[in-house]
């Protein structure tokens, strides 16, 4: 291939600011036909941008996230993809840049190109699009493939005249096996604990039974950031290094249950635990690692809903050896400090990423940077998902080496926080009739199923399933009775979709004639599962139990996905 005969002479680069440096996507199957990776922007750029370009100036961080200030300050915006398979890089990608938009019923900018998958740059230039009074914040990055692949990703804003930002300082590549690596995952070990219930299934392990572990937690456990997620989650790596560890031959004796749903806490995993742990009855866990440290803001017990489900999965089916395990969002933050109380009564092992990497963050020459071990800023990129399966690697081998234990732990009758929850079951709509507690059930309205559900990527598999798709919704635009069921139970528990839809609205629970809880589905603002206790008593009790939609959202749509309840 010949060269042009008289090449240009290159063009003045202007400063740039990075949003992503090499970023693994995945073109995933999104069930519309499309492989798509899906960067979310809103409420997050701000903080992206400063993590890799640690010297901005304040001014453009402030601007760049809207519309309006996007224009001001962004002259252009440079996209390189390299995809990972060699046959992949002579095709290309569909990269878009999207706004919010904050004029009802009109939509917002969308910056769009076809980037090429070899590395080579590709440029939008923002002036060659109109001007667009409906821009709101910026939205998304969506990368869309031709099939389920994966590639890095770089994307800058290059700069408007009389705007400047230093040359990107790149980080040097992560040392896995250096002094300062092996000291991360030593630090990551909270405690031990009883090892009694961990030692058993290792034994069974190298004796060829089989063996489950279980992972339930929230979007971490699920392996958001994590490209490809089936084999990149930390969940994911660290089973397969308890396999190599302790499996049999091939370790085919190894099953993996991975239960994670994203920007849920531990108050609806209490009642997640029946369906996507135990797949009702079908799955007896061995070992259950518990991942809510960065989740349970949203917990409206304050960890009273967590050490319920510590005791009821350790109580369950299996009585499995349970691991407490406290991911960190890249602000540091993480609700360990709560949590630890909880393990220390169970002696329970414990393991801390916040431990194991904040602390070297501060450092001169970190071994691993918050840009590295972070995908946005929530979640792990897929260096940040090897090392919190490095920890947790790190502790298969402590338990492996440490004496045997002979005898389980013993646990105190005075909870750390609270086990209101401990016995909860719950129900949907395929199995009510199952429970002798709800005696009566009428749907109402609400007699419709709906599909528009949180969907999760669970096990090992790179496609996503629905939760609660056994659910009763009022479509929107329907009218009609409430749900109305006569129940026996002390403690009440609502499942219901969140959603960003305002065709869905409020609606209002009675116990008994008496409202308890108006519940608004657009109070977050995304399609996700959520749980909210509605009724509490001393004694269990029969109720009827009405739920209607509040008045002035008499003509919207509303999802209930099941129910958890508790007689003791």
């Amino acid at each position: 291939m010949k060269g042009p005969r008289a090449p240009k002479d290159p063009t003045a680069k202007r400063p740039a600011v990075y949003v992503m440096v090499d970023a693994v996507i995945e073109g995933s199957p999104r069930g519309n036909g499309k492989f798509q990776d899906i960067c979310y922007l809103n409420g997050r750029i701000a903080q992206k941008i400063s993590v890799i370009c640690e010297d901005i100036s304040k001014e453009i961080i402030d601007l760049i996230p809207t519309g309006e200030g996007f224009r001001k300050v962004v002259h252009s915006v440079g996209i390189t993809v390299l995809a990972t398979k060699e046959e992949m890089r002579s095709e290309t990608v569909t990269f878009e840049l999207s706004c919010l938009t904050k004029v009802p019923d009109k939509a917002g900018s969308c910056y769009s190109t076809k980037v090429p998958c070899n590395g080579e740059e590709a440029v939008i230039t923002v002036a060659d699009y109109p001007e667009n009074e409906a821009d709101g914040l910026l939205g998304s990055f969506i990368t869309t493939f031709p099939s389920h692949e994966t590639a890095k990703l770089t994307v800058c804003f290059y700069l408007n005249d009389g705007y400047t930002a230093p040359e990107l300082k790149l980080d040097p590549p992560v040392d896995f096996d250096s002094e300062g690596y092996q000291a991360i995952l030593e630090r990551s070990l909270v405690q031990t604990g009883n090892l009694y219930r961990i030692q058993r299934a290792i034994a069974k392990a190298q004796r060829g039974e089989e063996v489950v572990l279980a992972y339930l937690g929230g979007s971490i456990t699920q392996g958001a950031g994590a490209k490809p997620i089936n084999s990149e989650s930390y969940a994911y790596r660290s089973y397969q290094a308890f396999k190599k560890r302790f499996g049999k031959g091939d370790g085919e004796n190894v099953r993996l249950v991975k239960a994670g749903a994203g920007g849920t806490c531990s108050e609806l995993g209490l009642t997640r635990y029946e369906t996507d742990v135990l797949r009702r009855g079908t799955v007896t866990p061995d070992i259950l690692f518990l991942e809510y440290a960065v989740n349970d803001a949203g917990d409206e017990t304050d960890g009273v809903c967590f050490e319920s489900l510590v005791r009821m999965a350790m109580e369950g089916p299996g009585k499995p050896a349970v691991i407490l395990l406290f991911a960190v969002f890249m602000s540091d933050f993480n609700l360990q400090e709560r949590m630890i109380p909880v393990g220390e009564r169970f002696k329970l092992p414990m393991i801390s990423i916040r431990n194991a990497v904040v602390p070297q963050f501060s450092q001169e020459k970190p071994v691993i940077t918050k840009r590295q071990f972070f995908y946005d800023l929530f979640h792990p990129s897929n260096d940040g998902h090897r090392v919190m399966a490095d920890c947790i690697d790190y502790f298969w081998n402590r338990a492996a080496e440490a004496a045997p234990e002979t005898e389980d732990a013993v646990i105190g009758d005075t909870p750390a926080i609270g086990e209101t929850y401990r016995a909860l079951r719950a129900f949907d709509r395929s199995n009510y009739g199952e429970h002798a507690a709800v005696k009566e059930l009428s749907c109402g309205a609400f007699e419709e199923k709906d599909v528009m559900l949180q969907y999760v990527e669970q096990d090992d598999h790179a496609y996503a399933t629905p939760e609660f798709p056994e659910n009763w919704m009022k479509a929107p635009g329907k009218s009609g009775e409430p749900f109305c069921m006569r129940l026996c139970c002390k403690d009440l528990l609502l499942v219901y979709k969140d959603t960003g839809d305002t065709g869905f609205g409020k609606v209002e629970v009675r116990v008994d004639k008496t409202l308890t809880r108006t519940v608004d589905p657009l109070e977050i603002g995304w399609n996700h599962c959520n749980a909210y206790i509605v009724y509490q008593s001393e004694e269990a009790a029969e109720h009827e139990v009405e739920i209607s939609m509040k008045a002035e959202d008499a003509d919207k749509g509303f999802t209930i996905l099941g129910f958890g309840y508790t007689l003791e």
